[in-house]
Order: structure tokens, then C-alpha cells, then sequence
């Protein structure tokens, strides 16, 4: 169970681990920017109505966080440089933009060969293109390119939407 708390400076995110410990999430600041990217997908081998290709207006939103400002330079008094973090987030999202995303090997050759010919762009993914694991892969590509990512959410639709954040840290106050 998480709750929310605010504390002092800081956002902290309380949670129980897994033996029972109290562990927390805490930075002193968080930036967050969004792209939007629309395109479609099929959830192969899926038992319902997203085994069809459909689309999605899809919102990427990233939240970067740390407890250091910059000193000096340019950046000084900056956690990140919005314009460097909109300009990472929004040609991660253009590379998904009006593209079928599908997962490598879930469709015929023959039939992803008339796509191609027909000039369709197609991203297969060594995933299943899920919510839940495009939240994931675009926090891996993120942290990849120097990004310090706290937490990707990937929304579906304005209500739905996978929220991807790797590990808790232990936090005295």
C-alpha cells in the first residue's frame, strides 16, 4: 500500500516492502514534462478486443528527481534543464508517433511483408507493446541517455495508464 506525504521540503513516498519494512522514496525535487505520440498496437494471443489493431493518443509523462541542484554554470540552481529534458522526452515520443508498435514475431512474415511494401512503419518491440511495458522501456531508454527518470507513466486513454518506477530507497529525515 503507498500514501502520500508531504514532509518539510520534500514529497516521500511511503511504502511497506515485501518483508514488511517501512522503506521511502525521498528526493528533494522532482521535474516532470509529457509528450503525446499517437499510434497502434495488437496484443497478441490477448483474449478479448485488443488482439485487433487499434490506436491510442498516448501521453508519456517522465518525473526525473534528486536532491542537488547544480553550483554553477549555465544550469546553476537547475535539477535538470527543462529544454534538454522536453527535447530527450519528445523524440522518444516521436519515434512512436503515427507507427504500429507490435511485438517481434506475433505477426506472418507474409503479412508484415505487405505492410512494409505498402509502406506502413512498423516498431517491433521484444515485447508485448502493453502500457505496463512501454512505461518500462521508455524508463530504461531514459536512464540510458543520462536521464535521472524517478518515474514513467504511459497513459492508454485520459483515464488509464501504467506507471513504471524501479526500486525504494531507504531515507532519514
Amino acid at each position: 500500500m503507498n500514501r502520500l506525504t508531504g514532509s518539510g521540503t520534500g514529497i516521500q513516498d511511503a511504502s511497506v516492502g515485501a518483508a514488511g519494512a517501512f522503506l521511502l522514496r525521498c528526493s528533494m525535487y522532482y521535474l516532470k514534462t509529457s509528450a503525446t505520440f499517437d499510434s497502434a498496437h495488437f496484443l497478441a494471443g490477448y483474449d478479448g478486443k485488443c488482439a485487433n489493431i487499434h490506436g491510442h493518443c498516448w501521453r508519456l509523462e517522465v518525473v526525473v528527481s534528486g536532491n542537488e541542484l547544480a553550483a554553477e554554470g549555465t544550469k546553476r540552481g537547475m535539477l535538470v534543464d527543462f529544454g534538454d529534458m522536453k527535447k530527450m522526452v519528445r523524440s522518444m515520443a516521436e519515434r512512436f508517433d503515427h507507427v504500429l508498435l507490435m511485438e517481434r514475431g506475433s505477426m506472418k512474415e507474409k503479412t508484415l511483408a505487405a505492410l512494409r511494401e505498402e509502406s506502413f512503419t512498423i516498431v517491433e518491440l521484444p515485447f508485448r507493446p502493453t502500457a505496463e511495458n512501454l512505461a518500462k522501456h521508455f524508463y530504461t531508454l531514459l536512464r540510458e541517455e543520462g536521464l535521472p527518470v524517478d518515474t514513467v507513466t504511459v497513459y492508454e486513454t485520459a483515464d488509464n495508464c501504467a506507471v513504471y518506477r524501479e526500486g525504494a530507497y531507504a531515507c532519514s529525515n
